[in-house]
């Protein structure tokens, strides 16, 4: 455990604001670069759900040897250097299947990377696991610098100039990995369950089915989002605008994280996360020609993913202790943000060329509505800021 005031703030912030950089370019940005290449909706929503798919694997395997080898950052700058390497051969490839085999190996390193990093920040707070935030913040100050310089760059470059801005932020990345310290274990391990025994709890599938429908629920927004205002009329520079908006909602939410979360139980919280995300892609669906519903709806962004992934990720933290909580980051990465993000980009681009956007994010706010009522039913009845169950 450290104290407050021992706390490398810096050391940590910096992986979070590279990591969050890569993803800033790559969700926003990579979709109308595969575009630009000449490939259809359904092919771009295929490439995308590699990208989330070897979250499905990439983040247990790693996490396992993690927890075994008691090396979370060791694994964490090798995931990041051979991200980096593996991205470079986007230079020497063309055509699909090429190009998915590329995005696939690259994403199986960089998926890898982020969970056993999250529970090094979460180990090294300590007790002052609360403050999660103020350190995960500069991840979505990385998005957003990413969406909004790009956004403006690449309406007077191009978007061929994707790759190249992609690889110098891996390179981030395995630099502030270097920089970032472990935790060091004491002797004394706390107390833990067999992980198969906290698998079979019906509060923690219940956590994971949820945290899937509603990472799900985000495939038509991650995937073709900005395909979608493209197609609308707006402009690079505006489309980044909106998606930096979105994320500047979440800083704000991450700042006065603290306050809520001593305020409201996490179930609470959770559920208010679902309603709103909800409400969100019934507006993007419907009314997202009408500018002043598109910034109401990126304003949900605070919810959607900042308010979601604070409180999933504490739960997380409560479920899985001692040795486990390297594979239950990894579990809750690769089972929302990997199968959750993958199926939901997959059937998104094949649900855009059928039915279209609007009954595409109609679907999606009835998956996230169910998650809804799974959580509701099932999950942190009894979780309030300082308890346990």
């Amino acid at each position: 455990m450290v104290s407050g005031n021992a706390f490398p703030y810096w050391r940590f912030s910096n992986f979070y604001l590279f990591y969050f950089a890569v993803l800033g370019a790559l969700v926003p940005y990579w979709g109308l670069y595969l575009k630009s290449l000449g490939y259809s909706s359904s092919q771009i929503g295929e490439l995308l759900a590699i990208l989330m798919g070897t979250k499905m694997v990439a983040p247990f395997i790693w996490g396992w040897m993690a927890d075994r080898w008691g090396r979370g950052m060791f694994i964490v700058r090798v995931a990041s250097a051979l991200a980096a390497v593996c991205f470079g051969g986007i230079f020497l490839v063309s055509g699909y299947w090429p190009l998915a085999l590329v995005m696939a190996t690259f994403s199986f390193f960089w998926n890898a990377a982020l969970p056993q990093f999250e529970a090094n920040t979460l180990n090294q707070l300590g007790r002052d696991t609360h403050r999660y935030t103020h350190v995960r913040v500069w991840g979505s100050v990385g998005f957003i610098v990413a969406v909004v310089t790009l956004g403006p760059l690449l309406d007077r470059v191009g978007v061929g100039l994707m790759p190249q801005v992609v690889l110098g932020l891996l390179a981030g990345i395995w630099v502030a990995s270097l920089v970032s310290p472990e935790h060091r274990a004491t002797a004394e391990h706390p107390p833990h369950e067999r992980l198969g025994r906290v698998l079979r709890q019906p509060r923690v599938v219940a956590l994971l089915v949820a945290c899937f429908l509603i990472q799900g629920s985000h495939g038509p927004y991650y995937s073709f989002y900005s395909i979608h205002l493209d197609d609308l009329g707006y402009r690079g520079a505006t489309i980044g605008q909106l998606w930096a908006l979105g994320v500047l909602a979440e800083v704000v939410l991450f700042i006065y994280m603290h306050r809520l979360m001593g305020r409201f139980t996490l179930r609470a919280l959770f559920m208010v996360t679902f309603a709103l995300t909800t409400l969100r892609w019934l507006i993007i669906g419907t009314l997202a020609d009408h500018w002043p519903f598109l910034v109401a709806a990126q304003l949900l962004h605070a919810a959607s993913f900042g308010l979601y992934h604070a409180v999933g990720i504490q739960l997380i933290h409560r479920y899985f202790v001692g040795r486990n909580q390297g594979r239950g980051q990894a579990l809750y990465s690769s089972l929302s943000f990997g199968a959750g993000g993958a199926a939901g980009s997959f059937l998104a681009g094949h649900a855009w060329e059928t039915v279209g956007p609007t009954a595409t994010y109609l679907t999606a706010a009835a998956a996230c509505l169910v998650g809804l009522l799974v959580v509701w039913r099932w999950v942190g009845r009894s979780e309030g800021i300082g308890n346990r169950e």
